[in-house]
């Protein structure tokens, strides 16, 4: 568990239940520093304790267990395994109108402007194969919030990984509130829209070149 200074005390519960599991292990982040970077910290401390498989989620309630082996056994197969909501047998059943919408478009979005196929780029229930998540360079990563997910998304194709989706129920979580800001949301399509237009610089810039004689 990764625990940015959230004072709902969920991080002592849970190292008391390391005191007698050795799996269980909590990182304790000083401050909020962001999403990205509590991903980073906790790959890193996986990677050096030698796991094979990352598996990621919310740990407020909203992404159900239920689909942990689902996403363990599609990991045999594929290096990257995301848990979608926009997928058939996928699912937002208590969301409001507003927040779906705001969701669908900022995914459709991405799949257009990135020219991805992932449906759900922005959803935390994801699991990654050691050998793919090495692949990932952290340092190059520039987004800490929310579009850190479309970011490793986006980087995950680029790199020729395999990867699937399978269906998830995600429900609204039964306590506390989103981190979800404005500020994150123009971090995030500011991100797509910069990558879009790079890609279309270097279109142009290939078909200004002059053939090879």
């Amino acid at each position: 568990m990764i625990d940015d200074g959230s004072p709902d005390g969920t991080a002592d519960v849970v190292e008391e239940l390391g005191k007698s599991d050795p799996h269980i292990m909590v990182l304790r982040r000083a401050a909020k520093l962001g999403l990205g970077l509590a991903y980073i910290d906790g790959y890193q401390r996986m990677i050096a304790k030698g796991y094979e498989a990352f598996l990621c989620m919310d740990a407020d309630f909203s992404h159900d267990p239920v689909a942990l082996p689902k996403i363990v056994e599609a990991l045999e197969d594929n290096d990257l395994v995301i848990g979608s909501r926009y997928i058939p047998g996928g699912s937002t059943p208590d969301w409001k109108f507003y927040r779906r919408l705001l969701s669908r478009c900022g995914n459709f979005t991405v799949r257009l402007l990135l020219s991805v196929p992932m449906h759900d780029n922005t959803t935390g229930y994801r699991g990654y194969r050691r050998d793919a998540l090495l692949k990932l360079d952290f340092d190059d990563i520039k987004l800490t919030g929310y579009g850190f997910m479309i970011e490793t998304a986006y980087r995950s194709y680029l790199n020729g990984f395999r990867i699937k989706e399978i269906p998830i129920t995600f429900v609204d979580r039964r306590v506390g509130k989103s981190k979800m800001s404005g500020s994150i949301i123009k971090e995030a399509l500011l991100y797509v829209v910069q990558l879009r237009l790079q890609h279309m610089k270097k279109q142009l810039t290939g078909k200004k070149q002059p053939a090879s004689k």
